[in-house]
């Protein structure tokens, strides 16, 4: 004790710019265990909306874009999917932030009601290409059969990234009808668009066409290639059904 006090004396005695400190050890407290705070949490609503909870939801639409944007998407959530017929208002406000933000609500919501408002999203031409993808993302995995429309549309958009988004999204659609489509995507001039199109006919159908090499290939032999596609597709669509997915090797 008397060595800490003359050391203390001597640190205090230094000018301030010399002192220096001296460690303590502060006692070791274990942080508490984790928590289920799910009962804690807000539950969504499932009952329709007051006349005065829509006005409120109504209000809250401006605040997805700025400051209080996470806020307002939070009491979205809580007003739950009750709240889409007001959600699909926002998806044709000014400003992408806020019709972006509310397809992300709508996600959080996995509200399926919301697909036929997302599928118009994404169809829409004079909506920029992140807003109309996210739509197509989030409207396939909450409906995908509903999603069919929105892939055929944006198949032949005049935007190579917006054709890209149908061709890659539509692996996880399981219709027949988008079949064709993809097919028709292979002679696209961009060869990434070609290239997701012939991976997602791979994942749908399993059919083991003849090795090309798709990495260099021109858009003559992607036209050739999908002839060879069509004559397999024509001879094959009247019986053919998805299989079903792979599922993923368990692990030893």
């Amino acid at each position: 004790m008397a060595l800490l006090l003359g050391m203390a004396q001597t640190l205090w005695a230094e000018p301030i710019e010399k002192r220096w400190v001296i460690p303590v050890q502060v006692p070791y407290e274990a942080p508490p265990k984790g928590q289920d705070l799910s009962a804690e949490s807000v539950p969504q609503n499932t009952k329709p909306l007051s006349d005065e909870e829509v006005q409120r939801a109504e209000a809250l639409l401006p605040l997805l874009e700025g400051a209080q944007e996470f806020w307002a998407m939070g009491e979205f959530v809580h007003l739950g999917e009750p709240s889409v017929p007001v959600l699909a208002k926002g998806l044709t406000m000014p400003g992408p932030r806020i019709r972006y933000n509310v397809i992300e609500i709508i996600s959080m919501l996995k509200a399926a009601s919301a697909v036929p408002a997302l599928v118009a999203a994404a169809k829409e031409p004079n909506e920029i290409p992140r807003v109309r993808e996210h739509a197509l993302r989030v409207a396939v995995r909450l409906d995908a059969a509903k999603a069919v429309d929105a892939i055929e549309v944006m198949a032949k958009d005049q935007n190579s990234s917006i054709r890209k988004a149908a061709a890659f999204e539509a692996r996880y659609v399981r219709e027949k009808a988008v079949i064709p489509v993809l097919i028709g995507m292979i002679p696209d001039e961009e060869r990434f668009v070609a290239l997701s199109a012939v991976q997602s006919l791979w994942i749908l159908t399993r059919h083991e066409s003849e090795f090309h090499d798709w990495e260099t290939s021109t858009k003559q032999d992607r036209q050739d290639w999908t002839t060879e596609w069509l004559e397999w597709w024509n001879g094959e669509k009247d019986s053919f059904e998805i299989p079903d997915p792979k599922r993923p090797a368990r692990s030893r």
